[in-house]
């Protein structure tokens, strides 16, 4: 029977993908951590939509898979011998993802002002999603700044929470809900 627990993190570390053993403080644990929080919440944009949303649900869905990607890019270091066994996030990565931008965000109004994360039930988990992006993206900068992080992998996060932002328009404008604008004091 496999088991859920191993006990080899009792003692506060953690295993890399091919890579040795480092505690669960770790910068590059960090990183990982914080794509395997970003891909929870948007199980949770996922769940709240409905037939009003399927296509925003169909590229959640992909954008789940692709950030397992991101983690195990992230959670495995360069040169390990299990390097193989990962996809690195690459240039049609960031491409797809700025090609959703387009999708989504073309028809959306333009944006004249900035607007208060909100409105409707699965636009504002989509702001909470991108929060958590731009936290992973933060993560993935501290990393970078003591072993490099692939390249493609920190543009690909930086477009995902462009797209989370025009997807929850993008909610918004499919459930009839106006965007809340900011009103500075």
């Amino acid at each position: 029977m496999f088991r859920l627990y191993t006990k080899t993190g009792d003692d506060g570390t953690t295993g890399l993908f091919g890579g040795p053993r480092v505690s669960k403080d770790d910068a590059r644990v960090q990183a990982y951590g914080a794509a395997d929080e970003t891909n929870a919440t948007l199980g949770m944009a996922v769940a709240a939509c409905g037939d009003a949303d399927a296509r925003l649900a169909e590229i959640l869905v992909d954008l789940q898979s692709r950030l397992f990607d991101l983690g195990a890019d992230l959670a495995t270091p360069p040169g390990t011998d299990h390097e193989s066994k990962i996809h690195r996030m690459t240039a049609d990565d960031v491409s797809q993802a700025e090609s959703w931008i387009d999708e989504i965000d073309g028809d959306n109004t333009e944006l004249k002002q900035f607007i208060l994360p909100g409105g409707c039930d699965l636009a504002a988990r989509l702001h909470v999603a991108r929060n958590a992006a731009r936290r992973c993206e933060r993560a993935m900068v501290t990393l970078d700044n003591v072993e490099k992080v692939n390249e493609h992998a920190m543009k690909w996060v930086n477009r995902l929470s462009d797209l989370l932002f025009a997807m929850a328009r993008a909610a918004n404008r499919l459930h009839d809900v106006e965007d809340t604008p900011w009103r500075g004091a």
